[in-house]
């Protein structure tokens, strides 16, 4: 008998509402013959391993026997998507007209001054489409749960606001509560009476406002969390000049195929991976592998996908397309990452999934045994309707997007954006923070660091004369030299007759002088070799990991020029701050182990992995994290992605680029590092708030169901409890707007408000 052979595919989930629904539809898949599966509530996927004979349709099946509904993957991934409905957008729709509706209700309800004389029907009148419609995501999804034997918060906020909603209209239509002039008082006074006089609309429909406002921004953290993989993947090419013969034509890059050839122009993309067959250039390709100096590139040499041509005209053949392409292959690295990121459960769900067919129950139990007693049915249903609505999770669903919003915007205000209670979750059990090199601690621009001139060079001379013949070229050390003479200098003189020798420098005449600009060696071809003194100078340079130019003109080395991409000023406070946050700092970067030891020294470093690959990075994170270690990457290159969306916490640098920050899951707006300390203490302020804030909701309800249950509690009351849990919920969330930065770092926090001076 043959083994059977395995396959794997990843579907797109629909439908699931809460972290359970995952648990629901994961077991539902492992119960298969054969098949592993995990489901991700945050990415909506599940990545499926199934014996090949059994099919796909076995597997999309299964998932809507459970509920929801699943779809296999697009076949041709660079075919443009079916436009996708946002579903945050339909629940900002829904939540706006069910806002405008609940106002006046709660209104009406709680100020006895302002009901006129026919005041309850009007009520009726809008909350009845607030419950109904405004509701009926919750009443799908209860449904759906109900079909599947299952309970959730849907459930009770399904039965909750129907039931106030139903118990309303009874009193309105059979009761007393429909006579025109009713007055409904706000009572804190427990009575036994029928209930036939009041009505619950205001707990229905805030209920059910402050419950879609919480799935709104969920919504919209979720759909964020998949835009790292739309974003690494809109850094490729489009179209691409292809070679056929000697003419150019322009095509679509998915339609390139190995062994064509096609050029790439200063400024351009590489549009695939490939090898230079005609050309020289220097090829900026700090985007992926975080290398700071650009790469010098000739014929025989490889070049990447998605990388810049900073400097001449080069002709590619292509070696790899489509998914083959490095750029393809990071896309799976962060795709592979975020799929594995363990999805914190929610404590609200956590409860929920005892809490709420408890409550059920109870509130059952309660109908009957009041009927049983002889209270009368009135009364027994008052009290049924009461447990249902003090168990009604308005606090609970306030407690988590509450606290969100206030720690998100005052986050924003210190250069921080949050995207989700999960990272807050994650920041609270760090040890260990990974921090790239390039544009994280250092500037990621190379900057002028020395003039170093020989005997008798007047050192401006050196950098005007070395600037005038730069300035004719597009490289990027090129650029350092013309920025900083420029700035120093002002106007330079031109060069005539410039040239270039790939790899290796620059000439041409300036003011009557033939100038050589580059590597040593390219002045030693021209018989102008470093004398000792600035040898040696060239060497310590080298060490220390920086970029040497020479100079020389009329015969002779005229001196040397170093560039470097230099370290923040602020890094080294940052590294001391989140040393004392607990976490031990580890450089890592691409960059050679001499430019990063020199880097790491000047900032308190102790630990440097340097030299590595964009998938070493994600390996390096993944062997922290198998060694027990809670890590957290501050990082603002592609290269950075994958390793960011592995980490237990990922920070990008807002100077970045885009995918780093949204395969992140904290952006530090401003590209300053000591922002990274102040995000981890703003952020474990806010989970602390959560926690304090779901404590003290599920406190309420605990505490009341019990008097709810005995009938010392009408349906007012609850309501009245009911609100003013989600009174102390906002309030206690409105803290975090005290939240100031460390002191050191307010100097320069110009986005801070000017609360900071109070805070």
């Amino acid at each position: 008998m043959t083994a059977s052979t395995t396959a794997a595919v990843e579907l797109a989930i629909t439908g699931m509402t809460c972290a359970s629904c995952a648990n629901r539809i994961e077991r539902k898949l492992n119960k298969l013959p054969g098949v592993s599966a995990t489901v991700n509530y945050a990415t909506e996927k599940a990545k499926v391993t199934y014996p090949a004979e059994l099919g796909t349709e076995v597997l999309l099946t299964a998932v809507s026997s459970a509920g929801y509904s699943a779809a296999l993957p697009r076949l041709d991934k660079t075919a443009p998507a079916a436009v996708e409905q946002d579903p945050a957008e339909a629940l900002r729709r829904r939540l706006l007209v069910v806002t405008a509706l609940t106002i006046p209700v709660i209104a009406l309800s709680m100020v006895p001054a302002w009901q006129f004389r026919a005041w309850q029907w009007l009520a009726l009148t809008l909350a009845a489409p607030v419950v109904v419609w405004g509701a009926a995501p919750f009443h799908r999804a209860a449904y759906k749960n109900l079909r599947n034997g299952a309970a959730t918060m849907d459930t009770l906020i399904s039965v909750g606001t129907l039931a106030a909603l139903a118990w309303s209209v009874y009193a309105l239509f059979f009761g007393t509560a429909g006579e025109l002039g009713m007055r409904h008082p706000f009572e804190l006074t427990v009575q036994r009476r029928d209930g036939a006089g009041n009505i619950y609309l205001e707990a229905a429909s805030g209920v059910t406002m402050f419950i879609l406002a919480g799935r709104y921004l969920e919504a919209r953290s979720k759909r964020a969390s998949g835009a790292a993989l739309r974003a690494l993947l809109e850094l490729g090419v489009r179209d691409v000049a292809v070679l056929r013969g000697d003419v150019e034509v322009q095509v679509p890059a998915e339609q390139l195929v190995v062994g064509d050839r096609f050029v790439v122009r200063p400024g351009e993309k590489v549009a695939t991976d490939g090898v230079v067959v005609e050309g020289s250039s220097a090829i900026d390709a700090s985007m992926l592998t975080g290398e700071s100096v650009p790469i010098e590139v000739g014929i025989g040499d490889a070049v990447t996908g998605a990388t810049v041509n900073a400097g001449g005209r080069l002709v590619v053949r292509a070696t790899r397309v489509g998914a083959d392409t490095q750029l393809a292959q990071m896309a799976r690295l962060v795709e592979d990452a975020q799929n594995g990121k363990a999805q914190v459960q929610r404590l609200a769900d956590r409860i929920s999934g005892v809490f709420v067919p408890v409550v059920i129950a109870l509130s059952v139990a309660v109908l009957g045994f009041w009927t049983g007693t002889g209270n009368g049915l009135g009364a027994a249903f008052t009290a049924a309707v009461a447990v249902l609505i003090i168990a009604c999770p308005c606090a609970l669903g306030l407690a988590t997007p509450t606290a969100l919003m206030v720690g998100t915007g005052r986050g924003a205000q210190l250069g921080i954006l949050i995207k989700g209670p999960e990272a807050l979750e994650r920041s609270q059990r760090l040890d260990t923070v990974v921090l790239d090199k390039t544009g994280t601690v250092t500037s990621g621009v190379m900057t002028l660091t020395d003039v170093l001139p020989a005997d008798g060079v007047d050192p401006t001379e050196l950098l005007r004369v070395a600037a005038a013949v730069e300035q004719a070229s597009e490289h990027p050390v090129a650029r350092a030299v013309v920025t900083a003479a420029r700035s120093r200098i002002g106007q330079l003189p031109s060069v005539q007759d410039f040239a270039s020798t790939s790899g290796l420098g620059v000439q041409g005449l300036v003011e009557g002088r033939a100038v050589v600009v580059g590597r040593s060696r390219l002045l030693a071809e021209w018989s102008q070799p470093l004398d000792a003194a600035l040898t040696a100078a060239e060497e310590q340079a080298r060490s220390e990991g920086r970029t040497v130019i020479a100079v020389g003109w009329d015969g002779a080395a005229r001196g040397l020029l170093v560039v470097a991409d230099t370290v923040k000023p602020t890094s080294a406070a940052a590294v001391r701050q989140l040393r004392a946050l607990g976490l031990d700092p580890v450089l890592l970067t691409g960059d050679n182990r001499a430019v990063a030891e020199t880097v790491a020294r000047s900032v308190g470093i102790d630990t440097v992995i340097a030299d590595v690959l964009p998938a070493d990075k994600l390996a390096v994170v993944q062997r922290l994290q198998a060694e027990g270690r809670r890590v957290a990457v501050v990082g603002d290159g592609v290269n950075d992605a994958a390793a960011l969306a592995q980490a237990d916490l990922g920070l990008a640098m807002g100077t970045g680029t885009d995918v780093a920050i949204e395969a992140s899951d904290l952006t530090l707006v401003r590209g300053d590092l000591r922002a990274a300390a102040d995000a981890i203490r703003l952020s474990r302020r806010t989970l602390r708030v959560i926690k304090s804030n779901l404590f003290w909701a599920f406190g309420y309800n605990v505490a009341a169901l019990p008097l709810a249950a005995s009938g010392l509690l009408n349906p007012m009351l609850a309501g009245a409890a009911m609100a003013f849990s989600s009174v102390f919920v906002v309030t206690n969330s409105l803290r975090l707007r005290r939240f100031a930065p460390l002191v050191e770092n307010r100097q320069t926090d110009v986005n801070a408000s000017g609360s900071d001076s109070t805070a």
